[in-house]
């Protein structure tokens, strides 16, 4: 029983549980969404940490704001948003890249500079074993649910094309009406 609980006590105190860990060179990183889970309109950010392996206890890697920037995609997407890494106020090694995710699904970060003397372009993905995918907000929102910015925007183009359909059909109506209208004269000329 005792095994047990500190088998569950050091689990619980893992930092990071979402993340992904990755040797490069002597350093280890750990990459993942700094708030997680993570929600589709709800502000977060890039959570990049870095340790210099070489020493015990593993020292963390100051003033990589400097020397890094982070790309992050959604899903298939090859445009990218760019930001550059802030340092993480009282926590060394530790650094974060501001967004706000609009869109549920997979995201990839290509993290991209120098750590130290180390050239970095690096890609991470979410998913199983990695870090999350963003959700939807609705698991958040109470009492209504809140449509999101990609549904209200189906629902517009949905109304624009209702819209046009409309003024089709009144425009073939007004040149029907006028074809009624104007036929009586028409047939009297002949």
């Amino acid at each position: 029983m005792l095994v047990l609980i500190t088998v569950a006590m050091s689990l619980a105190t893992q930092p990071g549980s979402a993340h992904e860990r990755r040797n490069l060179g002597p350093y280890q990183v750990v990459v993942g969404w700094l708030g997680e889970p993570a929600f589709a309109g709800v502000m977060n950010a890039v959570d990049f940490r870095v340790t210099d392996s070489r020493s015990t206890p593993a020292k963390p890697v100051e003033g990589l704001e400097k020397t890094l920037t982070v790309e992050v995609f959604q899903g298939g997407s090859t445009t990218a948003f760019s930001a550059p890494f802030r340092a993480r106020f009282g926590s060394p090694g530790a650094y974060a890249a501001d967004i706000l995710p609009t869109r549920t699904g997979d995201y990839r970060f290509v993290v991209k500079g120098k750590i130290e003397t180390l050239d970095v372009n690096e890609t991470f993905e979410s998913g199983p074993g990695r870090f999350d995918e963003i959700r939807p907000a609705t698991a958040l929102q109470y009492p209504d649910k809140v449509p999101s910015g990609a549904e209200l925007g189906r629902t517009l183009d949905d109304l624009r094309s209702t819209g046009e359909q409309v003024r089709i059909i009144a425009i073939l109506a007004l040149v029907l009406a006028a074809a009624a209208v104007l036929l009586p004269f028409i047939r009297r000329r002949t």
